[in-house]
């Protein structure tokens, strides 16, 4: 990554993580200055009920490239990185949860999967074959009932829509975050369902994940209101059409492009 002469945002969702926040951010730090590459850190603060945010504070002190905002109360993750996201000034932005389950060293392999497969948005995939992952079988078969459901519903060409780490180009951000409806629970599958609908390239990567937390941060309460946001994006799409105008003036906007670039008539859909 030492190549890569652009900035990288790392948008930080965080929610009562106070008790290593600090070590985490500064082991965020280590792992970037080593990959030689410039970068920013914005650290959202999600209404936490712990001290996230005043430990957050701290480790962003005497650092100009570490930005910490906050919610006052708790929105979810959605809108949280929705937040972290009108911060960034990268070209390239990364999501990486606070808890490090999954360490920012693997970066690099989404970055290089991104720059040699020309693809617009890169994500970190426990079902990838190549995947190292140390994860409770509940939540695996959690995983694996919710990947089917997805499949099933939408059609959409991976098999993870969760997992914690994904590389997006800014474009793809700036052009589908201001349409995102889910503030909550199922927020990773409308961003990545209107992605592929609107034909910007995704791809998997191999992922290693150690997980660390206990079952009991995802409560039945959760589960059913992640299918019930689930359903709502599968409503607005397939009943509403509700991004299709979207949709076809921004597939109209990439012919002209390339009939700009082509020099080619190319006749419109």
């Amino acid at each position: 990554m030492k190549s890569y002469k652009g900035l990288i945002s790392v948008v930080i969702p965080s929610y009562n993580e106070g008790s290593h926040i600090y070590k985490n951010i500064r082991e965020i730090q280590r792992t970037f200055d080593e990959f030689g590459c410039k970068y920013e850190l914005i650290v959202v603060n999600d209404g936490s009920s712990d001290d996230t945010y005043e430990e957050a504070l701290k480790a962003a002190k005497g650092y100009n490239n570490i930005v910490v905002k906050t919610h006052r109360k708790n929105y979810g993750k959605g809108r949280t990185l929705k937040m972290g996201c009108r911060f960034a000034k990268g070209d390239l932005i990364l999501f990486l949860d606070a808890d490090l389950d999954l360490h920012p060293g693997q970066v690099p392999v989404l970055f290089d999967m991104m720059k040699l497969r020309d693809v617009d948005v890169v994500i970190g995939s426990k079902r990838h074959p190549d995947s190292d992952v140390n994860y409770p079988w509940h939540r695996d078969i959690i995983s694996m009932v919710y990947y089917f459901v997805i499949k099933m519903l939408f059609g959409l060409p991976v098999r993870d829509t969760q997992t914690g780490i994904k590389l997006f180009k800014k474009e793809v951000i700036k052009h589908i975050f201001p349409r995102l409806l889910v503030k909550r629970y199922a927020y990773d599958l409308e961003l990545l369902v209107m992605a592929h609908r609107f034909g910007y390239k995704i791809m998997e990567a191999p992922v290693t994940l150690h997980f660390q937390r206990d079952f009991g941060r995802i409560t039945l309460k959760d589960m059913f209101r992640t299918w019930m946001d689930t359903m709502a994006v599968f409503y607005r799409i397939r009943i509403l059409r509700f991004y299709n105008k979207d949709r076809h003036n921004h597939l109209q906007n990439e012919k002209a492009n390339v009939l700009h670039k082509t020099n080619v008539k190319i006749p419109f859909i």
